[in-house]
Formats: structure tokens, C-alpha cells, sequence
């Protein structure tokens, strides 16, 4: 990522139960987010106790707040709170600064 882009960092409790439900939404979020402008990627780990953290990244806070208007990202949103979710919070970030390695192949 670049010093002037944003990431999105949500981290989330999973209720018990509709693991079906659940998986079809993140897949269908998945599909959208990625033909939203400004979108950049995300990566997503859940562990087995259910907590969850999902980092997006975006190349401005407006694309961001589309992308938290957007009709379908707002069903699963208010899904969510309803019946997937125990707790979860949502924190913005400016990315500042970036660095790291990769490697070899």
C-alpha cells in the first residue's frame, strides 16, 4: 500500500449458527467489493473461537463511504448486526507509511 491511501480494519465476534447464510453474503460482498472504484484488496482471517479481522484498502475516504452506501454491502451490513455478529467495530485509517518483504520464489 501507499503513504495517502486508506484501510478499513473490521474486526468482528461471530454469532453461532447460519454458517451457510454467512458464507453466501461474504462471497457475494467479495464479488462486489471488487468492482467498486477506489477498492484495492483486503485480506481476511477468522480463528477458530470465531474473532475476525478483514483490512481493506482504498485509494480515498470517498470510495469508501460509497462502498458503505452501496445497497448490497448495506443488506449484509444490517444482516450482520441482525444474525452474524455477536460484536464487531470498524476503524478507518490514513496509511502513513508502508513497508515489508516478501518471499523469494
Amino acid at each position: 500500500m501507499k503513504s495517502g491511501q486508506y484501510a478499513v480494519i473490521f474486526t468482528s465476534k461471530r454469532s453461532n449458527g447460519d454458517d451457510v447464510g454467512y458464507s453466501i453474503m461474504a462471497e457475494s460482498m467479495e464479488r462486489i467489493v471488487s468492482t467498486q472504484p477506489g477498492y484495492l484488496g483486503h485480506t481476511s482471517v477468522r480463528s477458530p473461537d470465531g474473532t475476525g479481522i478483514t483490512v481493506s484498502y482504498w485509494d480515498c475516504i470517498e470510495s469508501i463511504k460509497k462502498w458503505k452506501s452501496e445497497p448490497q454491502h448495506q443488506l449484509a451490513q444490517e444482516q450482520g448486526k441482525a444474525s452474524w455478529y455477536s460484536e464487531y467495530e470498524i476503524i478507518i485509517c490514513k496509511i502513513e507509511r508502508s513497508y515489508g518483504s516478501k518471499a523469494k520464489t
